[in-house]
């Protein structure tokens, strides 16, 4: 990944560093186990002292975003592991797999019979156990409510999905009580601090977040020749954009990125042929005359990752309090 400041913002070099890489994870662009530049390299290479770039690398690392391994550098965290060893729980899962498959085999069961058996069961189960409660924490309530259902979708009967922010939280002190008895919280990488900052102690996921379909079909509909401008809410967000623009539109020649604050940004949209505008910024289109076409750039829960790391954490718990159930049933 390529590393950028934009030093005419007003914002601190150090503060558009970790935005940078937060955003990067959120989005994709730094996966787990991907190792960052040491600190002399990174200040090598954006221009800045090495202490501002050791700071950043502490308050990444403060937030769970980012490990250190001792002689070998920095690396990006997986989300997951923060909340237990899966390979722990996958070791204990195949000893009690090992020991149905010997029961049935004595029992003169076929792998079909097994297989099918331990499907129904668990579905069986799944519409037994109660539900757990999933809080989707975003930026922008309408998008976090989109989000919220996409992983609902994901999530089917395992879990409830409900959307909030950050403002809204502060704002409302029963909703922030019912967030506290949330079984998992799931939110954005640079939202992260100021979550567990709200809701101490709470299993808490950053997640992270791919292009739409939609949005990677407009960008690949567009015209070579469209004069094409793309605006950024976060300064730190630009870069990526301006990746996934190169991306899925490469033919496309005659782009600008920029942020909502550029000053000459009333200019540009008249100028443009093609708007294309993060979440958050859709009032720009009234700006807009006609033969001006406009899209989102709009991001979606990578369900992957939900199916690969909160079905089994979320599935976990739900076997957890159900054992604690039967024990309490049985004493």
């Amino acid at each position: 990944m390529e590393f950028h400041l934009d030093r005419n913002s007003s914002i601190p070099l150090g503060a558009q560093l970790r935005g940078m890489i937060e955003y990067a994870i959120t989005f994709g662009a730094l996966k787990p186990g991907e190792q960052l530049p040491s600190v002399r390299e990174m200040a090598d290479l954006i221009g800045v002292a090495p202490m501002t770039v050791a700071q950043v690398y502490r308050e990444l690392k403060a937030a769970e975003l980012v490990y250190s391994k001792p002689g070998a550098g920095t690396f990006i965290a997986d989300a997951s592991s923060l909340l237990g060893s899966s390979s722990q729980n996958l070791d204990e899962l195949h000893r009690h797999l090992d020991a149905l498959i010997n029961c049935g085999m004595l029992m003169g069961f076929s792998a079909s019979d097994l297989g099918a058996l331990v499907s129904n069961r668990f579905s069986e189960r799944q519409r037994q156990l109660k539900k757990k409660t999933v809080f989707l924490i975003g930026n922008f309530i309408d998008a976090a409510r989109d989000y919220a259902q996409c992983i609902s979708e994901t999530l089917g009967e395992i879990a409830q999905v409900e959307a909030t922010t950050i403002t809204e939280l502060k704002n409302d002190e029963l909703l922030l009580q019912r967030a506290g008895d949330a079984d998992l919280l799931l939110t954005f990488a640079h939202r992260r601090r100021e979550v567990s900052v709200l809701l101490p102690g709470l299993p808490l996921l950053n997640i992270s977040f791919i292009p739409s379909e939609t949005t990677r079909r407009s960008l690949a509909s567009l015209e070579p020749l469209t004069r094409t401008l793309v605006v950024s809410i976060f300064p730190e967000f630009t870069s990526l954009m301006t990746r996934g623009v190169e991306r899925f539109a490469p033919h496309v020649t005659q782009v600008i990125v920029v942020h909502r604050d550029d000053p000459q940004l009333s200019e540009l949209i008249k100028e443009t042929d093609a708007l294309v505008y993060a979440t958050g910024a859709q009032d720009l289109t009234s700006q807009l005359s006609e033969g001006q076409q406009s899209f989102e750039y709009r991001h979606v829960p990578d369900a992957g990752e939900i199916q690969r790391v909160v079905v089994p954490l979320l599935q976990q718990g739900i076997l957890q309090a159900s054992n604690t159930g039967d024990r309490n049933e049985n004493q």
